[in-house]
C-alpha cells in the first residue's frame, strides 16, 4: 500500500476503497443486520460498488429498522430467519450453496456467527486455521499495519501460528503488498528459553526459511519498537530487511494483540478494519463503534481478498 502524508487522515483507507471498487462487487451474505449501524454498513458498501448484499434476518424486523433509519433496502434480496442463530446458519448456508462469496457480521454476537462458520455439519471451515486480521490505519505512520491475531485465537500453538502467519501474508498479497515484511513480536529481540514466544518466533522464521511459510520475509523475535521504528532497530543494531519496516505484526496471543490494537485505536486514533480468514470465504467483522470509513474499509479488504481468490481460481483453470 502506498506511503501517504501523515496529515491526510483516513487516506490509506480511501485509497484501499478506491482500489477495491475497481473489482467486481462481491455477493455477500449479511447475517442479522437488525440495527441501523449494521444495515447502513451493508447498504453504503453496496452504493459505492463494494458488495451486493443478501440481507439475512427476520424480514419484518429488517424492514422496521430500515424504515426507522430511513434506509432503502428495496433493491436487495431478503432471506427470512427466526432469530440470530438462525440468521447465522442461513447466511453460512448461502456460502455453502455458492450463492455468496463473502460473509458479513450484522448485529449478532461474533461468537454466534463463528459458531455457524466452524460447525461440523454445515460449516465452511478449510484445512487452514481460522484467524483474524486488523488492517490498521495509524496516523503519522507511513503505511497500513496488519495485526494478527487479536480476536479469534486465544493462546495459539506454534502449529496455529503457522496458519496465522500464512493467512496474514496472503491478505497482504491481496492488498497489493508483493513481499510482506512480517515481524513476529515478543517482549524482546533475543531468543530466551524462559519466554516461549521468543522460541516460537525463531521457529517460525526457520520454517519460513525451509518453505513451510511462503510469500513473505519473516524476522523475530522482535519487540514492537524495533519492528516498526528504523531508529529503534538501529540503536539495537538489528540488521534485517524487516526490523523497523514491518507491515505485518504477529502477536504472541489474543490478549497482547487486543491490547496493541486498542492502544493504537484509543491513544493514536487509529482505525481498525477487521477480517477473518481461513474459511471458504472472507468474513467481514465490523463493530458498532467503528466509523463508517472503517466499516467500508473492512468491506474493501474482503473485496480484495475475494478478487484475489477469483484470479487464483481462473489461473488454476487456465
Amino acid at each position: 500500500m502506498p506511503d501517504v502524508s501523515p496529515a491526510e487522515p483516513h487516506e490509506k483507507y480511501r485509497r484501499l476503497i478506491d482500489v477495491a471498487r475497481k473489482h467486481q462487487a462481491m455477493t455477500t451474505a449479511v447475517a442479522h443486520p437488525c440495527d441501523a449501524v449494521s444495515l447502513e454498513s451493508a447498504v453504503e458498501a453496496a452504493k459505492i460498488g463494494l458488495l451486493k448484499p443478501i440481507l439475512v434476518g427476520p424480514v419484518a424486523r429488517l424492514r422496521d429498522v430500515a424504515q426507522r433509519a430511513a434506509i432503502d433496502i428495496s433493491p436487495f434480496e431478503l432471506v427470512d430467519s427466526n432469530y440470530s442463530h438462525d440468521s447465522a446458519a442461513k447466511a453460512v448456508g448461502l456460502v455453502q450453496a455458492g450463492k455468496a462469496e463473502a460473509l458479513m457480521k450484522g448485529s449478532l454476537h461474533t461468537d454466534e456467527l463463528m459458531a455457524a462458520v466452524v460447525a461440523r455439519d454445515g460449516g465452511i471451515r478449510t484445512a487452514r486455521r481460522i484467524s483474524h486480521c486488523f488492517v490498521m490505519d495509524v496516523p503519522n505512520h507511513d503505511q497500513a499495519l496488519i495485526i494478527s491475531d487479536a480476536a479469534v485465537n486465544i493462546a495459539p500453538t506454534l502449529e496455529d501460528k503457522v496458519d496465522i502467519v500464512q493467512n496474514a501474508i496472503d491478505l497482504a498479497h491481496a492488498l497489493g503488498i508483493d513481499v510482506p515484511r512480517v515481524a513476529i513480536l515478543s517482549a524482546m529481540e533475543t531468543v530466551n528459553p524462559k519466554v516461549p514466544s521468543t522460541v516460537e518466533a525463531a521457529a517460525l522464521c526457520k520454517m519460513a526459511d525451509r518453505g513451510q511459510i511462503k510469500g513473505g520475509l519473516l524476522d523475530g523475535p522482535l519487540a514492537l519498537d524495533n519492528a516498526i521504528s528504523v531508529e529503534a532497530a538501529a540503536i539495537k543494531q538489528i540488521a534485517s530487511p524487516v526490523a523497523g519496516r514491518a507491515n505485518v505484526l504477529i502477536v504472541p496471543d489474543l490478549e497482547s494483540g487486543n491490547m496493541l490494537a486498542k492502544s493504537l485505536s484509543f491513544l493514536a486514533r487509529a482505525d481498525a478494519a477487521g477480517i477473518v480468514l481461513g474459511a471458504r470465504v472472507p468474513i467481514i467483522l465490523t463493530s458498532r463503534a467503528d466509523s463508517l470509513s472503517t466499516r467500508l474499509a473492512s468491506c474493501a479488504v474482503a473485496g480484495l481478498v475475494a478478487a484475489a481468490r477469483r484470479a487464483s481460481a481462473a489461473a488454476a483453470i487456465s
